[in-house]
């Protein structure tokens, strides 16, 4: 890594604004250099990861979620953190034990929310703490991934939403395609090999820091509702990083549907789970 990404400094925690703006010089950097060489693999990622300001712009993020009330198995809410332990405490103890390589992710908290047709989606829900490294995580390695994307891709994707890719579907009926291929990885975040899913992450980082910590996250396991600690050897619980920015390597889902005569919000609750 260059000496010249301007976001390793000294311990400072710095205003929300000022903190996005050093981010996003660093992810400028990252995605040109991406682009550039697309055989390049990025070494010395890890204290980026662990840098003040990415560790204040990942809390943001989490703190401005709709899950941001939902605790996982540590029962810690974010609010519960502000007011108990105070912001920069708490991620003052996040980033001394990123770097002393002694952060171990706990178990996920299982939720069970009901599927149409009867069945049971597995929401898996990190604690506070895992959702903010995993936050600062994307923000360093997604502009890498991103590099690797064709422009019809939108699923995961910043800046991209199911309505892009309606309206690519739309522009192309105007040039007489009469057909939608939407489709679905049975099981795709239950089943995915962290074996291949960490090789597709190795083609772009070569950080052992970085890849040990995806890694961690992959293996911390489940909490099921009864209480019960579930070893995760596959799959990503969906509601964490794993599930979406290291899922874009195998990209998914595209159904056969025809396009004509379909209902709008049909077509955006397909493409809403598609795209």
């Amino acid at each position: 890594m260059s000496e010249d990404t301007e976001v390793n400094t000294a311990v400072t925690w710095l205003d929300p604004d000022w903190a996005w703006l050093r981010v996003q010089k660093m992810q400028t950097k990252l995605h040109q250099w991406a682009v550039a060489d697309p055989d390049r693999r990025f070494d010395d990622l890890y204290n980026l990861v662990h840098d003040p300001a990415t560790l204040s712009v990942a809390f943001a993020r989490v703190a401005g979620n709709a899950g941001a009330h939902t605790p996982g198995v540590d029962r810690m809410t974010v609010r519960a953190i502000g007011d108990d332990v105070g912001v920069e405490a708490f991620l003052s103890d996040i980033r001394d034990r990123l770097k002393q390589r002694e952060y171990l992710p706990l178990p996920v908290r299982e939720r069970m929310i009901p599927k149409s047709g009867g069945k049971l989606r597995r929401l898996g829900i990190p604690t506070v703490a895992d959702r903010v490294v995993q936050a600062a995580l994307k923000l360093v390695l997604e502009p890498i991934f991103e590099a690797d994307f064709v422009p019809c891709s939108y699923g995961f994707r910043p800046n991209r939403r199911a309505h892009d890719a309606i309206a690519e579907i739309q522009a192309y009926g105007t040039r007489g395609y009469r057909w939608v291929l939407d489709a679905d990885i049975e099981a795709c975040f239950d089943r995915i090999d962290h074996t291949a899913l960490m090789g597709r992450v190795r083609d772009r980082i070569k950080d052992k820091r970085v890849l040990a910590l995806v890694k961690a996250f992959l293996k911390a396991g489940i909490m099921t509702e009864s209480g019960q600690f579930e070893e995760t050897d596959t799959g990503t619980p969906q509601g964490g990083l794993c599930a979406a920015a290291h899922n874009p390597p195998y990209e998914q889902r595209w159904v056969m549907r025809s396009v004509r005569g379909l209902p709008p919000v049909e077509a955006v609750a397909t493409t809403e789970r598609c795209a």
